[in-house]
């Protein structure tokens, strides 16, 4: 069975490195972006199962970014999980969109389980 794949979208780069070592070492494969406005093409090249993605984020923000996402009929079924530590978090991930959100700061076990949720 092949692995599953996460994508990343976060610009604090302490949370992707940690992000990102927790789910490769839980056996996903993870790519992560500092930006999100190529996010079509980074989506059409990694073919993530479940994205997980940050609002304040280069160059066109999260709700935008996600927006482009679930509007496009090939990429809108993957799970976009919404992740911020604005207060307002439940209004921002349904403007995105998005499947599900987790606040900022987050536990790790919570974002484990809100992610493997989506994959199995």
């Amino acid at each position: 069975m092949s692995k599953k794949k996460i994508l990343i979208f976060d610009d604090d780069t302490i949370i992707l490195e940690v992000i990102s070592i927790i789910f490769k070492d839980g056996g996903y494969d993870v790519e992560i972006s500092e930006t999100s406005h190529d996010i079509i093409q980074r989506v059409s090249d990694f073919k993530p199962d479940l994205i997980l993605m940050d609002n304040w984020i280069p160059n066109i923000g999260g709700v935008e970014a996600t927006n482009l996402l679930k509007n496009h009929e090939d990429f809108k079924h993957i799970p976009v999980i919404y992740v911020t530590a604005n207060n307002d978090i439940a209004y921002l991930a349904n403007s995105a969109r998005a499947d599900d959100y987790i606040a900022k700061p987050f536990n790790l076990e919570d974002l484990e389980e809100k992610v493997a949720k989506y994959l199995f």
